[in-house]
């Protein structure tokens, strides 16, 4: 029988996630109007919709699913030359617009508002190149002030709902002794609270107690963010941009999330080019497309990780959220394999690359057999044993 894996005494738990639990999460391309949103999108699932140059342009969120580039899957597909290969995938939502004033309506801002609610991850977008051809919502470039006109909407409308969901729990606090009532309520004021100081909920240092009704909240500011700063691509090429440093700093004031330079006006080009031309444009210019990275970026931001299934007939991703149980992680393959989980046995990605096949691995005392606590982590390579009744060992 392979060795249970030895568990580490050191390991500190982590930090409850903010966000639904699902393996079905989602991220939206969010920014001002004409800073590039469409245009991110197109290159992002090679899909054509409209990006003209004017606001409110897209009006229903556009939905596409686009692989997430991985060398360890292809390294995978190479060892096994499977008949199937499934890669992961990021679902993004295309938003359109927000402009200031869209908590209370401005623009088309409730529409747009209730579709970023339905998003589990944020893509902001921010317009960091001059072109007297593409007009600006505010008349003038000043990244740093989109930044704060977005935030700002969404945290007064974070802070609206807040108080409509006090009101209701104030009339349900006269009716009923539920202490559960008054904790949640507690909390709501001290979310208010944050939110009214110029804070984000992500930012909060919450408790795993808080974490559990604010996730039932789904607050638009608990929402992870990566900034995307679409340049010229002469300042992308140059790798200087005279509003970065700006943008960096507010970034670093507000949570520190991820942020990534890149140029639409290339990613199209390069999107439209075929592939062997694309890449020599790339080593004549010296750059590089960001779209594997934003990709990648995003996926990890919204608590998304895989695992892998390999083997002759199929190297699949099976995704899950971050902090999975192993019986869960089997459920995303088939309902019955949670219901009679056995145990998980789980290679690392890494051993088997280093040591070459699944027999050298089992030889070198490196596959283990995992029970019902094993948190899966992103890259192990899995073969679940479960039995349900009536049926056998798989």
């Amino acid at each position: 029988m392979p060795p249970k894996a030895a568990k580490s005494k050191d390991a500190a738990p982590e930090r409850p996630i903010l966000g639904r639990f699902s393996s079905h999460l989602k991220i939206g391309i969010v920014g001002l109007p004409n800073v590039g949103k469409s245009t991110l999108f197109n290159t992002l699932t090679k899909l054509s919709i409209p990006a003209e140059n004017f606001p409110f342009c897209t009006i229903e969120p556009n939905e596409a699913r686009t692989n997430v580039p991985d060398e360890r899957f292809d390294w995978l597909c190479q060892l096994y030359k499977p008949k199937s290969e499934v890669s992961a995938f990021l679902e993004i939502h295309d938003i359109a617009g927000l402009v200031r004033g869209a908590h209370e309506g401005q623009g088309l801002g409730n529409n747009f508002l209730s579709h970023i609610r339905a998003v589990d991850g944020i893509f902001h977008v921010l317009r960091a190149f001059e072109d007297p051809e593409i007009i600006h919502v505010d008349d003038s470039v000043d990244p740093v002030r989109d930044l704060e006109t977005i935030s700002e909407e969404l945290r007064l409308k974070d802070v609206e709902f807040l108080e409509r969901r006090l009101e209701d729990l104030q009339k349900s606090m006269k009716r009923s002794n539920d202490k559960q009532l008054k904790i949640e309520h507690e909390l709501c004021e001290k979310v208010k609270a944050w939110l009214k100081d110029g804070k984000d909920a992500r930012g909060g240092d919450w408790k795993a107690a808080d974490v559990e009704i604010l996730n039932t909240l789904q607050l638009l500011t608990a929402k992870p963010v990566v900034y995307l700063v679409n340049m010229n691509e002469k300042d992308y090429q140059r790798k200087k941009n005279k509003f970065l440093p700006k943008i960096h700093a507010w970034v670093q004031d507000h949570g520190g999330e991820p942020i990534i330079p890149f140029s639409c006006v290339l990613e199209k080009n390069l999107v439209d080019m075929p592939e062997d031309e694309a890449a020599k444009y790339c080593e004549e210019n010296k750059v590089q497309s960001a779209i594997p990275k934003i990709i990648k970026t995003g996926f990890a931001a919204i608590n998304l990780i895989y695992f892998f299934t390999a083997g002759p007939d199929e190297v699949k991703c099976w995704q899950i959220r971050r902090q999975t149980k192993a019986p869960q992680a089997a459920g995303t393959i088939h309902s019955d394999f949670e219901k009679g989980f056995i145990c998980a046995e789980v290679m690392k990605f890494e051993e088997l690359k280093e040591l070459g096949s699944e027999a050298a691995v089992k030889a070198a005392g490196k596959y283990r057999q995992e029970g019902k606590t094993y948190v899966v982590q992103d890259g192990d390579i899995i073969f679940f044993k479960f039995n349900v009744s009536g049926g056998g060992k798989k």
